[in-house]
This record gives structure tokens, C-alpha cells and sequence, in this order.
């Protein structure tokens, strides 16, 4: 009796309070052990092809993976965010070189623009008539704005030793990704039942959709961001670039680069390089967006707008820098789970009705 009731209360009990402490111990790495999980489940099958070319030796293939996405995802992150710290004080002084200066004369174009242009003509004419009432009107937004960039670049750094961590993990997850994959199989299966396996192929088409879309327009429009800053002379290029690659998660996050460059051109009086920048970031970086973008998520998922927004910022928020990726691949999933189940509960409702029928 004494036996019984033990085994019915105090085991589970003491399992229970086990698996807590386990998550309070694991809490602090649990952005770094989920973005590792899906990036391994994200490269899974190239993993499989690299490691049938060097003889089925996971731990060497592990370590060529690893690797990979060092060389992939942390070098240019590290350098991004060096870059920015590097840049902080040009940036500042740039800006104050634009207060001392003054704002130029509104161009004519400015008029046309419909509903606030005569409005805007005129701020903007009284502004660079008045040099005191420009600095004033921009004075709030400079009196942090060192400070603020090196919190970002600081930011930047933890998200590297992050995504260090991450990839550190990557290498155990690739190395016994059979054996963890197999109990996976087994759990899933016990808790879904005979439904597990077309809610594990939905989980797996949306998660890479999500992540080759998040990430591989990040890498493209990132690189054609720094390219084309670099060839118009705008200082701090590679980092703008690196900025781009987060902006990219965002919707209309990139143009608010490349049109920040373009202005900085234009008051600097390159005005051929500042129509050469917005030409470029419109037809090239922002085609990116549009076109390449759309392609790669919809073959995992299609996601409305609000989804991608909220799991941007929630990301952010629960996780930190990575949330950036991680929060947008939770919410696809658990949508398009909600989808697929939705979708099986009326083929369950419509076969019982056809069974029932006449």
C-alpha cells in the first residue's frame, strides 16, 4: 500500500520538481538551445550530404557544418557590430557637421508632393532660413544619439556570443541528430497518434520556408546594401550593411537605409551618388524584399503580415537580438499547426458524416 502510493505521488512529484530546476538552469540559454534547434533542423539535409562525402564521419561533418555557419552567420554579425562601435563617433560628428551647416533649401519637388507638400515646403524653407531653429528642432534627437549607438553595437556583440553559443550547440545537435531525432519521433507520435507524421512534415516545410526566407534575403539584401554604399563612398558600409541584415526581418526596414544614405549624400552634396543610392536600393535591394522573399516563404507557409510584425517585436522581446528569427518561425509554425489541424478536424467531421449518411 505504502509502496503503491509512492509510486503514484512521490515519483512524479520528484520528476516534476526535477524538470523544474532543469528549466531554471537551462532558462538563461533557451533563446541560444532553440535558434541551435531550428538551425540544425533547418540544415539537416545538407548535413546528410556532407557527411556521406567524408564516409559517414558525423563528428568530422558536425565540425565542417559548424564551421560553415561561423563563417556564414557570426563573421559578418561580429564585424557589423565592430563596425558600428568603429563608426559611432564619425556618425555623431557627421551630424553635428549638418547642424553647424545648416539645412539646405527645400528642393522643388518637395511642393508637389500631394496633401502635406506646401506644408513641408514651408517647415522646411523657414528651417534653413533660420539655423538656430533647425538645431533646435533637431537638438532632442542628438543628445543620446553616442550613447545610443554604442548600446546598439554592445547589443550586437551579446547577440554574437549568442549565436556562439548557438553554434556550439549545433555541432552536438548535428553530431547525434539520429538518435535525438528518433526518441523525437517516438514522443511526437505517442502525443499526436496516427497524425503525427503530417503534422511533423507541415512543422518541417513552414520552419525552412521561414528560415531560407528570413535569412536569405537578410544575407542578399545585406550584401547588395553594402556594396552598393561602398561604391557611392558612404562611410560605414559594411556596418550599414550589417544593419540592413536585421532590417530585412522588418517590412520596409532596408529603404530606411539606403534612404537615410541617400540624404546624407545629397546634403553632402553628392548629388549624382544620392540618386545612384536610391536608384539602387529601389531596383535592387528592395526587388530582394519583393520578389525573392515572398518565393522563399511560401513554399513553407504563406504568413499574414501581422504575425511576421508581432513575432518580430515579441521575439525581441522574449529573446533578445536572436528573437529576431526565432519569434516569426515559432508564430509560422504554431499557425500553420492550427491551419493543418483545423484542416484534419473537418476531414474527420465530413468522413463521419459520410459514414452516417443514407
Amino acid at each position: 500500500m505504502i509502496q503503491t502510493r509512492i509510486e503514484r505521488y512521490v515519483w512524479p512529484a520528484a520528476l516534476a520538481a526535477l524538470a523544474v530546476a532543469c528549466v531554471l538552469v537551462l532558462r538563461p540559454f533557451f533563446s541560444a538551445i532553440l535558434w541551435a534547434a531550428i538551425l540544425t533542423f533547418t540544415t539537416w539535409p545538407l548535413y546528410l550530404r556532407l557527411r556521406s562525402r567524408v564516409g559517414d564521419r558525423m563528428t568530422l561533418a558536425a565540425s565542417l557544418m559548424t564551421t560553415a555557419i561561423v563563417l556564414a552567420l557570426l563573421v559578418p554579425i561580429a564585424l557589423a557590430a565592430l563596425g558600428l562601435a568603429d563608426n559611432a563617433e564619425v556618425l555623431v560628428q557627421t551630424v553635428k557637421g549638418w547642424l553647424d551647416r545648416g539645412l539646405p533649401q527645400p528642393p522643388a519637388w518637395v511642393a508637389s508632393l500631394p496633401v502635406i507638400g506646401a506644408s513641408v515646403q514651408e517647415r522646411w524653407a523657414a528651417m534653413a532660413t533660420d539655423r538656430l531653429a533647425f538645431t533646435q528642432a533637431l537638438q532632442p534627437f542628438m543628445g543620446n544619439t553616442r550613447s545610443w549607438l554604442l548600446a546598439v553595437g554592445q547589443t550586437l556583440l551579446e547577440g554574437t556570443l549568442t549565436l556562439l553559443l548557438s553554434t556550439f550547440i549545433c555541432f552536438f545537435l548535428y553530431r547525434d541528430g539520429d538518435a535525438i531525432a528518433s526518441r523525437g519521433r517516438r514522443l511526437v507520435t505517442r502525443l499526436a497518434g496516427a497524425s503525427a507524421w503530417r503534422l511533423i512534415d507541415v512543422a518541417e516545410g513552414t520552419i525552412r520556408g521561414v528560415v531560407y526566407g528570413i535569412i536569405g534575403t537578410a544575407f542578399a539584401q545585406a550584401l547588395l546594401q553594402a556594396i552598393g554604399l561602398l561604391i557611392a563612398g558612404v562611410p560605414g558600409a559594411l556596418m550599414l550593411g550589417g544593419l540592413t541584415f536585421f532590417l530585412s526581418v522588418v517590412p520596409f526596414g532596408p529603404p530606411l537605409v539606403w534612404l537615410g544614405a541617400t540624404a546624407w549624400l545629397w546634403f553632402e552634396g553628392s548629388v549624382g551618388w544620392a540618386i545612384f543610392t536610391l536608384l539602387w536600393g529601389a531596383l535592387l535591394v528592395s526587388t530582394v524584399d519583393n520578389v525573392i522573399k515572398p518565393y522563399l516563404i511560401s513554399r513553407g507557409a504563406k504568413l499574414p503580415f501581422i504575425l511576421v510584425l508581432l513575432g518580430v517585436l515579441g521575439g525581441v522581446l522574449a529573446f533578445g537580438f536572436i528573437g529576431v528569427f526565432i519569434g516569426p518561425t515559432l508564430l509560422a509554425v504554431a499557425y500553420r499547426l492550427v491551419l493543418e489541424w483545423s484542416a484534419m478536424q473537418r476531414e474527420g467531421l465530413n468522413e463521419e458524416a459520410a459514414e452516417s449518411g443514407p
